[in-house]
């Protein structure tokens, strides 16, 4: 049967189970209810606006976050970091675009040389490079020190010519440092082309096999010799969805690694390779997402900054650090941010970054409960296949079983006082899905059905519930639980018992 859309409840009630729903290519599509929120976040996506989602957890006010950078360009730019050798301190910045980065892919590809198998290099190469055994004339690896089908010392020249070859060979092997195999990493030679000239051509050991580099591979990798002294920050190929939730200072600004050698020639890092991104620029082209903003604290006004110059500097943030003194000026951090918090927090976000917001996107307050009708009947089979398909691990669900997690979607709008709606707080109704699917999994059940979806609802109580149903109150609970020495420190015992006493004596 092939897939079809559910644009309403009666489109659902004719399958099957929720395995034959077809759920929307736009990411930001598959986001259950928030109507207003998602109308924002694509225009957000087309005119790279930032957007400030308000409400409690388990909204989707991360899920249209992700739902934003899927729908975003893929990022054009790589950002690398180059040894700046008068001033090392001071690395300097280099931006590649796609074409730059492509060639340089197409460059190194050629740098890599032709890979043989030993028995096709010219046999003196192959020779020398201790593949083969002068010996018997059998190939093994250059790492056996001695020929495993005549067990003999690939370095002896021959034998019985020298009366003293195993002497010889024996205080050669000996002489070597352990680890070291015998033979040669690289053999060069030359060969004569059509055109009558010669070339360089080297023969590598590579594992199994040799490798071969001709004119070309050489000068490739000649070219690629020449940007060694360079490191890169943010790769082009990247995710374009960066969460920097709680992220410390480091974290979310960048900074540059101790090394106790510092710049020391020889014995240190130099300082262009231990400078490190920070989640903003790591979000460079893409969406920066902080959940529950105000818990960064004075760090917002980073945020803020970063916004307004679309560039940040990265230093080394601990004075004690040999990165102290290394700064690379004007790191770009083009970014959508897609901040995120609850109602009581947002006297915590700091004015400007908020008239920031307003200035350059918008703020929206997510809805915790949708209308009960037959379009969002529908939306609610295909968020539990949507559940199914990112979970992974547990089979679709009945219509019957949809019919019962919307039951449960219209008990929960209840405490939202909307007795008509249906909840969007989609992350515990989430682990409701999941659990029925884990009863599904252990009693092989091909599908989830109501009967597992009531047996889950059981399973999936919180503690709070577990307590209550146990001792009749949490207070009670908490009362029976806990040891006498507990009691004494517990406010409830002293608020019920101490003062009982009191009023008696």
């Amino acid at each position: 049967m092939n897939k079809i859309a559910a644009e309403s409840w009666e489109d659902v009630k004719g399958m099957k189970s929720t395995g034959d729903i077809l759920l929307p290519s736009d990411p930001l599509d598959r986001v259950l209810g928030q109507e207003e929120a998602i109308y924002l976040a694509k225009i957000a996506a087309t005119q790279r606006r930032h957007l400030l989602l308000v409400g409690p957890p388990g909204t989707g006010k991360s899920m249209i976050a992700r739902a934003i950078s899927m729908s975003l360009p893929k990022p054009r730019q790589e950002v690398r970091i180059v040894k700046n050798p008068e001033n090392p301190e001071r690395p300097f910045l280099e931006i590649l675009d796609e074409d730059q980065v492509n060639d340089e892919d197409s460059v190194r590809a050629e740098s890599v040389g032709k890979m043989l198998e030993p028995e096709k290099a010219p046999r003196n190469v192959a020779e020398r490079l201790g593949y083969l055994c002068k010996n018997c004339g059998k190939y093994s690896l250059p790492a056996d020190a001695s020929c495993p089908f005549c067990n003999k010392s690939k370095m002896e020249t021959g034998g019985d010519s020298n009366p003293f070859g195993d002497l010889l060979t024996g205080m050669l092997e000996a002489a070597m440092p352990q680890g070291v195999i015998p033979g040669r990493e690289r053999v060069h030679t030359t060969r004569v082309l059509p055109d009558g000239t010669e070339e360089t051509v080297i023969f590598e050991r590579s594992g199994e096999y040799i490798r071969m580099l001709d004119g070309k591979a050489l000068e490739k990798r000649n070219q690629l010799n020449k940007r060694s002294n360079q490191k890169v920050l943010v790769k082009l190929k990247r995710n374009p969805f960066v969460l920097a939730t709680g992220a410390s200072e480091t974290e979310l600004l960048g900074d540059v690694r101790h090394d106790p050698y510092g710049g020391h020639d020889k014995l240190g890092t130099p300082a262009y390779e231990r400078v490190t991104a920070g989640s903003i620029h790591e979000a460079h082209e893409g969406v920066l997402f902080i959940d529950e903003i105000s818990h960064i604290g004075n760090l917002q006004r980073y945020i803020l900054t970063a916004m307004q110059e679309k560039k940040f500097p990265i230093l080394g943030h601990n004075p004690q650090s040999a990165g102290a003194s290394v700064k690379v000026e004007d790191v770009p951090c083009d970014f959508i941010l897609v901040a995120a918090c609850n109602i009581q927090d947002l006297d915590s976000i700091l004015s400007p970054l908020r008239s920031r917001i307003i200035g350059g996107g918008y703020e929206v307050l997510v809805d915790t409960v949708m209308p009960d009708n037959s379009r969002n009947r529908a939306k609610y089979a295909q968020f539990v296949a949507q559940e199914v398909l990112m979970d992974g691990r547990i089979p679709h669900a009945t219509v019957d079983a949809v019919e019962a997690i919307i039951a449960e979607g219209k008990l929960r709008a209840k405490s939202d006082n909307q007795p008509k709606g249906l909840t969007l707080r989609l992350r515990e109704l989430g682990g409701l899905i999941r659990a029925a699917g884990d009863i599904a999994v252990m009693e092989k059940a091909p599908l989830i059905t109501a009967d597992l979806i009531k047996e889950a609802r059981k399973r999936s109580r919180s503690v709070e519930d577990q307590i209550k149903e146990r001792y009749g109150s949490y207070m009670k609970g908490m009362s029976k639980d806990v040891s006498d020495s507990q009691k004494e420190k517990s406010q409830y015992y002293f608020e019920n018992e101490h003062l009982d006493d009191q009023m008696f004596n």
